[in-house]
């Protein structure tokens, strides 16, 4: 089944230096954009992380140094790319705990803005998970039947990623060939920020969705222990994560 698109989607993923959010870095983007009309525009860009890759995170994706040594810095690229990301719909597999929020703290180190206030987020993972309860390789084999042989590459799980969703929508009848369905189904919760540290409740309220303070309102949390603030703004935390915990003390002013 083709995609029902009001806007362009844009399916990618990534190989990175590792999996911390806020330090790891992005050695390989690969991407395919889908228009509403069927069109792909599909690219794979190598990134000099500017650090050794280390030897774990090459075992799984071989992409070593040498590999990327003549390779542009992200922030060589940064603006061309925010220009193909540019009022697209997002999608990926296990993208909206990793894959975005480590491409939005990559692009807020360039020095690049990227509003994903008003984007969609499809994580074909979570779909998977929620009906099938498997790994991409499985659901590669399991929807499609076929055998994902370059798994890791960020080439191949970007295709894979993008086919298994559509024989998704073939198999389910249950699921609504529309994003914004497919992106609320796909949501594991309402996050405020990217990585989830900061969530709406039922009442839609800003919840912090950790540490002491978990599900006790930001607002709340902030009156009482002015403190927190700095603690998170001067901890391990994303970018995005402080960006939002700012403008909610902000707004209480």
């Amino acid at each position: 089944m083709e995609l029902n698109l009001k806007n362009p989607i844009i399916f990618f993923d990534l190989e990175t230096t590792g999996v911390n959010i806020t330090r790891d870095k992005i050695v390989e983007i690969s991407y395919i954009k889908v228009y509403p009309n069927g069109a792909e525009e599909e690219a794979t860009i190598r990134v000099n992380p500017g650090c050794h890759i280390p030897e774990e995170a090459t075992a799984v994706h071989h992409i070593t140094d040498e590999d990327v040594k003549n390779a542009p810095l992200f922030k060589d690229i940064a603006k061309n790319l925010s220009k193909v990301f540019e009022g697209c719909d997002i999608a990926g597999f296990n993208s909206n705990r990793f894959d975005i929020p480590l491409l939005a703290e990559e692009f807020m180190n360039a020095g690049v803005v990227m509003d994903f206030a008003k984007r969609k987020f499809v994580d074909v993972q979570t779909i998977f998970h929620k009906m099938e309860q498997r790994t991409l390789v499985a659901a590669y084999k399991f929807y499609c039947d076929k055998d994902l042989t370059d798994a890791h590459s960020a080439s191949a799980d970007t295709r894979a990623t993008y086919e298994v969703l559509k024989a998704q929508l073939d198999r389910y009848s249950e699921l609504q060939n529309d994003v914004t369905y497919l992106s609320e189904f796909s949501s594991q919760k309402k996050n405020v920020d990217l990585m989830g540290r900061i969530v709406y409740n039922d009442k839609m309220q800003e919840v912090f969705n950790f540490g002491k303070y978990k599900g006790i309102p930001v607002e709340e949390v902030l009156r009482k222990d002015l403190g927190y603030y700095a603690w998170v703004m001067n901890g391990d935390f994303s970018q995005d994560t402080k960006r939002v915990l700012t403008n909610i003390k902000l707004r209480m002013k």
